[in-house]
């Protein structure tokens, strides 16, 4: 508990700056948000380049060991979604490799939060359950957020703690306090992966499937706000 109470004494000197910024999803060390000219420019230079056959707004290239075609997704011209579509579809044997080795990667990765197995089953008929069922088959991840964003956490419990008991009760709580303050924690500590997700899905077509990944900024997301 020491140890929690110095951390947001710290915490308290770093907050104003971080106030100023957002913590957002990124994709290959690139923030998902800025405009759409100014991510055109960047999918460049990690060498993606317009497919001409399609349309000047699609990229292609290489990701993760596989050729995409790579789209910018825009909300008033703020970039909220940058999405991949695997260029080449595999039958169902295939896909389900693809799929689960998406995850394996992902529950390794330490820059992630895995919330749950994703995995499908080997016995598993993806085709009927699509077709016949109309399962569909995706896998939610978080980025992890970064140390300032962790420190406004803290503060932000504390403050929230500051509301239910007194300085002297939070000097030295009791058991069920600490309770509390975990508790408090962890839902705040939720509330910010959810700001950073990366998910992908299969999708059929013409008997063929594919998958589609989705790298998300909620922040530049359409609310509602046009209506």
């Amino acid at each position: 508990m020491k140890k929690l109470v110095s951390i947001i004494v710290m915490v308290l000197c770093t907050l104003t700056a971080f106030a100023q910024e957002k913590d957002v999803t990124t994709f290959l060390g690139i923030p998902v948000d800025g405009s759409k000219s100014a991510m055109r420019k960047k999918l460049i230079a990690k060498g993606f380049t317009p497919n001409t056959d399609i349309g000047t707004e699609i990229f292609e290239g290489e990701f993760n060991g596989h050729d995409v075609n790579v789209y910018i997704v825009t909300n008033n011209n703020k970039v909220w979604r940058i999405m991949l579509g695997d260029k080449i579809c595999q039958d169902e044997a295939s896909i389900r490799i693809r799929f689960n080795t998406l995850c394996h990667q992902f529950e390794k990765n330490e820059r992630y939060y895995t919330p749950e197995d994703f995995t499908i089953p080997e016995q598993e008929n993806i085709s009927y359950e699509m077709t016949v069922n109309k399962k569909l088959y995706y896998a939610s991840y978080f980025q992890i957020p970064n140390s300032k964003s962790i420190d406004a956490l803290a503060d932000a419990t504390y403050q929230e703690l500051r509301g239910k008991y007194t300085e002297e009760q939070l000097k030295n709580p009791a058991k069920e306090i600490e309770e509390d303050w975990d508790r408090i924690i962890e839902e705040k500590r939720l509330e910010l992966y959810a700001k950073k997700p990366v998910w992908f899905c299969i999708k059929e077509f013409e008997g063929k499937y594919h998958i589609l990944m989705y790298y998300d900024n909620v922040y530049n997301q359409a609310n509602g706000e046009d209506l």
